[in-house]
């Protein structure tokens, strides 16, 4: 019998030495001390013209056309984020990615990259804000592409954890949106609030989709779907926002997605619009309106070096989907002809439409005892576009219905098919030639 029979290393000895060896080998990866640093949100702010009238404070991670900023628009409320622009365009710089979009820092926070190779934004307070989570996972540096995308990066070049993993409400050209990973942009409250905001463009099934969410409602409301992506089979496994000459000539650009099909094998291109010059520095961005637009950046300009080459609801008739079909187009409450907000419907009758123009105050909601309705002939609601409502059924019963749910803020009656739309958010009402398309606003009886 040799002498080495009867050495029997247990399992729980390879376990042992398992973790040994790997936590080892994540020791020895780290962060070289000459590429660790530690930024204090501090200082002058910078003069250049930046988008939402922000201050901003520059950090020397750059690689230009884009680079990291300190930014504010309310009095000591900071977003970590990546700038846009040139400063010899002398063009406004547009905010393209945010870190910490939700959890504002203030002044003296801190952005450390630290050995174990963890990105953190730490607060004056020292309450962590935002990080990578990429501590001890065999990070040895960190580097701002030429296309925007943040990496933190290993020995082997591979990447760890990138900033076009985690959209906020813009892609820049080579980012996507997958079905296993982030599949949305979220648009901001507003140009002076950079917290989510209630508008979404989603990746799903075969379409891609446009989405307004109210508190009325369980589920956000579809306002717009695009053309079908494929054969008809699969669903959307990858969408890439690309950009690149026209038939590999460069006096014309496509720029729209690229996209691969989930259990199918089909694939392909969808153009959004061609811009006559290099448009690799596009954006694509839901904006705080709901509206979808492309912005791109012409580096060769001195002066308006930006311009929007896309955009999904416009007043081009061929091109572009009537401003009317927003959410949101004309307020809280307004009739909108030809891209215009033309009325105010009141229970006296139409009066000028102005931005304070909004649904009535209603009761507490006790069944529909104590309401009534008002009656708006010509209109469908924006979402009917999508929806077209229940039905058919009496009048008398769409009523009802919106009668016993608190959330529903009036009704739409389409007369030829009997169809009934419950509306939780009223919003634009879009003028139609069909008197028999009627809406129903609930009011206090």
């Amino acid at each position: 019998m040799s002498q080495f029979s009867s050495l029997i290393f247990p399992p729980r000895f390879f376990k042992i030495f398992f973790f040994v060896f790997y936590f080892s080998f994540l020791a020895y990866a780290t962060v070289p001390s000459s590429k660790t640093f530690k930024y204090i949100n501090e200082g002058e702010f910078g003069e250049l013209s930046v988008e939402y009238f922000a201050d901003y404070r520059a950090l020397p991670i750059y690689a230009l056309p884009f680079q990291l900023c300190f930014y504010n628009t309310t009095p000591n409320a900071f977003t970590l984020a990546l700038r846009m622009g040139h400063r010899r365009s002398e063009s406004l710089m547009r905010w393209v990615w945010a870190a910490n979009r939700d959890r504002p820092v203030h002044e003296n926070a801190t952005l450390s990259f630290k050995r174990d190779g963890n990105l953190v934004l730490t607060d004056f307070d020292g309450t962590i804000a935002w990080q990578t989570g990429t501590a001890n996972k065999g990070v040895v540096g960190l580097n701002l592409l030429p296309n925007g995308n943040l990496v933190l990066y290993d020995k082997k070049g591979k990447f760890i954890w990138q900033s076009f993993d985690h959209p906020t409400d813009t892609l820049l050209v080579g980012q996507n949106l997958r079905s296993n990973g982030p599949n949305r942009l979220v648009s901001r409250v507003s140009n002076m609030d950079g917290s989510q905001g209630p508008y979404s463009f989603v990746m799903e099934q075969r379409y891609w989709a446009m989405y307004y969410m109210v508190k009325n409602s369980p589920k956000p409301l579809l306002y717009y779907k695009s053309d079908e992506f494929g054969n008809g089979q699969g669903s959307l496994a990858n969408l890439n926002f690309y950009c690149k000459p026209e038939y590999e000539q460069a006096y014309a650009f496509e720029v729209g997605f690229t996209y691969d099909m989930k259990n199918s094998t089909s694939s392909g291109t969808y153009i959004l619009t061609r811009p006559k010059y290099n448009s690799t520095y596009s954006m694509l961005r839901v904006e705080s309106d709901g509206n979808l637009k492309i912005y791109t950046f012409n580096e060769n300009v001195v002066w308006g070096a930006w311009e929007m080459t896309f955009k999904l609801f416009g007043r081009d008739s061929d091109r572009e989907i009537s401003e009317c079909k927003l959410p949101q187009r004309c307020g809280s409450l307004g009739i909108c002809e030809d891209n215009q907000c033309i009325a105010c419907p009141r229970p006296q009758g139409f009066l000028g439409w102005r931005k304070s123009c909004a649904p009535p105050v209603l009761p507490p909601c006790k069944g529909g005892a104590n309401l009534d309705y008002y009656k708006v002939v010509g209109v469908e609601h924006f979402l009917n576009g999508y929806n077209e409502g229940e039905g058919p059924m009496k009048l008398a019963d769409c009523r009802n219905k919106c009668n016993n749910d608190c959330g529903c803020l009036g009704f739409f009656y389409k007369g030829e098919s009997s169809k009934c739309l419950l509306a939780p958010v009223l919003g634009t009402l879009v003028e139609v030639s069909n008197s028999s398309h009627v809406g129903y606003i609930k009011m206090s009886k």
